[in-house]
């Protein structure tokens, strides 16, 4: 596979596939979803944008976090049989954290 290194502000994620379990113990069918997962794992993270002075903004999550993403926010980028998604860092909702 190809290694993908995001530009500026950009993150590549790989988003967390959700339970396909029901609480009773019942598979739901791919096909029965109707909602694309929101959580996501932080595959690689550009350097940050720069700005008109030249100054460069940090990247506030790293490789390997978790975070939350808007439905169908972000260009989906297949590799292989792999599907990957690119975003603005500003795009992401939130980070997820383990209590």
């Amino acid at each position: 596979m190809p290694t993908i290194e995001p530009f500026e502000d950009r993150v590549l994620l790989k988003k967390v596939e959700t339970e396909n379990r029901t609480s009773g113990g019942l598979f739901i069918p791919e096909t029965a979803r109707k909602e694309p997962s929101q959580e996501a794992e932080i595959i690689a993270v550009g350097p940050g944008r720069v700005l008109d002075d030249g100054t460069i903004t940090k990247m506030h999550v790293k490789v390997g976090e978790r975070v939350w993403v808007g439905k169908y926010s972000g260009a989906e980028v297949n590799i292989g049989e792999d599907v990957f998604h690119i975003m603005r860092q500003a795009d992401l909702l939130g980070r997820v954290v383990n209590d």
